[in-house]
């Protein structure tokens, strides 16, 4: 397959130069009647302005003779090439683009919506012009598909694979990486060069929001709840140890139990509680 390839052109301050000598004869010549030596002179003139062009910094130009590809300019300045040349200017600076948010499955099947954002910049203008029909819009259909295929390869969290090595909600850094390689495989093809790619939005579909995020919550008072209870059977434990250890008080099983059940319910509980002070026996 045919790639970029470089063209040297003359520098167009000695060419301008040349034609300003050229300009000069054709008024001398036309001071002193020398219609013919004008005429060809003038011809020679126009002809020779019209090679003139200029490539800024993080430019290029790509040049053709009547459709024959003969290279690439990447140098900026100030050029004369042959006039019969069709110069097409191509942009070598990093561009962004962000994604529209699309609405796909995950690895799991639920509704997502995603989008990404991505750096790229042309690096073979001779691809990128003439491999693909149009780069610019090549880059947003490719950068789609990748986010589909992406999307579909890894779950939305672990609450319902919970031996998924790699979230799409959590591992951002793994998931951005593997972005990067798939859009950067795709653009191959038309030259361009991925600089960065990573995910830009993301969240479950709507119609699902609103039950994945009561799931969450719930899963979140469940892990919550068992922090709470391991807690409070150390405390329990530690305080039975404690009131035997010093003898404050001997207290049969029925009476471990129930003040077990006590400090259970005062630690554990999710609201204050009430104490009901005893004034008699321990009996009572």
């Amino acid at each position: 397959m045919k790639s970029e390839s470089s063209i040297k052109v003359v520098n167009g301050y000695i060419i301008l130069a040349l034609a300003l000598l050229v300009a000069i004869f054709v008024v001398f010549s036309f001071i002193n009647e020398w219609v013919f030596p004008a005429i060809v002179a003038m011809v020679v003139l126009v002809f020779t302005l019209m090679g003139f062009f200029i490539i800024s910094p993080n430019n290029s130009k790509v040049i053709l003779l009547f459709g024959a590809y003969k290279g690439s300019i990447k140098e900026n300045g100030f050029f004369w090439a042959n006039p019969f040349f069709q110069k097409t200017s191509i942009s070598l600076k990093a561009r962004n683009f962000e994604s529209e948010r699309i609405k796909v499955n995950d690895k799991l099947g639920n509704p997502i919506l995603i989008s990404s954002i991505l750096v790229w910049k042309v690096d073979d203008t001779y691809k990128a012009l003439f491999d693909v029909d149009n780069y610019e819009q090549f880059v947003k259909v490719q950068t789609d598909a990748a986010v589909r295929k992406l999307a579909g390869s890894f779950p939305y969290d672990q609450f319902e694979d919970e031996g998924a090595s790699v979230t799409l909600s959590s591992n951002f850094e793994d998931v951005s990486k593997c972005l990067e390689e798939e859009i950067c495989e795709r653009l191959k093809l038309a030259g361009l060069t991925v600089i960065e790619a990573r995910i830009g939005y993301l969240a479950y579909a709507p119609e699902i929001a609103q039950a994945m995020l009561k799931r969450q919550q719930a899963s979140a008072i469940i892990a919550a709840r068992i922090k709470m209870v391991e807690g409070a059977v150390g405390m329990v434990e530690g305080a039975l140890q404690l009131l035997s250890k010093k003898n404050i008080v001997d207290l049969d099983e029925e009476k471990k139990a129930a003040m077990v059940s006590n400090l259970l319910v005062v630690l554990c509980g999710d609201r204050e509680t009430s104490p009901v002070i005893n004034t008699g026996t321990l009996n009572q």
